[in-house]
């Protein structure tokens, strides 16, 4: 959260309602479930984007952060152009300035013009929509608002390897696979880069907080993602 009252807060877009959880419920949960380790989830995302996921991604990029959360991974990326988008109204608290913020359920159209954005980037969000029309809506949101060539890229739980700890999160509506979503991004006109049926862990909450230089050593040894990955990385581009 920024302490720098110089700082401008983000700009921020109308909010909207259709989510699987109202937008007061995702306050509770959001403080209840992330509050207690938010400095260590904070330096494991910057590892991350650091070894990994800034790869993706020139710093002069467009990029907007799908469920951004408290603002971990858009706070932190090297890039021209941010945005997040979030149903939870305290997410606004967190973002870092020159952060523009919509409000709104992702399936409604997004306030952006077509091919505007170099990258769209999701983390653990999407198994909180209710239904995979809702899920259809927003791939088709994310294919109109990327440019040509520009990538979607999505982490998630893997239902077929959490066939019961995935229900142990109250707001968990929508059960996917790496290749479930590889074909639902198909069927809307994306193109598969990348399909990692096991790519991170499960989950950070009320985890053991690893030294980082172990997530930085993890990243490099794919082979251990067979034995811990839970979560599978899917990156598609628009044609």
């Amino acid at each position: 959260m920024n302490t720098d009252s110089q700082k401008q807060a983000p700009p921020i877009a109308a909010p909207a309602q259709g989510n699987a959880v109202a937008a007061d419920d995702l306050q509770t949960i959001y403080s209840q479930r992330f509050a207690i380790n938010q400095a260590y989830r904070q330096k494991v995302w910057q590892v991350l984007i650091a070894d990994f996921f800034q790869k993706y991604g020139a710093p002069s990029a467009s990029v907007l952060d799908l469920g951004c959360g408290y603002g971990e991974f858009i706070n932190q990326i090297a890039a021209g152009k941010k945005y997040g988008m979030d149903l939870n109204a305290d997410t606004v608290k967190h973002l870092a300035a020159g952060i523009t913020f919509f409000q709104q359920d992702c399936s409604l159209p997004w306030p952006l013009p077509e091919n505007s954005l170099d990258t769209v980037f999701t983390s653990n969000f999407f198994e909180h929509l209710p239904d995979k029309a809702t899920l259809g809506r927003t791939l088709q949101q994310a294919h109109r608002c990327l440019k040509p060539s520009g990538r979607l890229i999505c982490l998630g739980p893997n239902i077929k390897y959490l066939p019961g700890k995935y229900w142990d999160f109250w707001d968990h509506y929508l059960p996917l696979t790496e290749l479930s979503l590889s074909e639902g991004l198909r069927n809307r006109g994306f193109m598969i880069e990348r399909c990692e049926p096991r790519f991170l862990p499960y989950t950070m909450v009320s985890g053991r907080q690893y030294p980082l230089v172990f997530v930085s050593l993890y990243l490099r040894l794919p082979i251990a993602w067979r034995f811990f990955g839970k979560q599978f990385l899917v990156i598609a581009r628009k044609p």
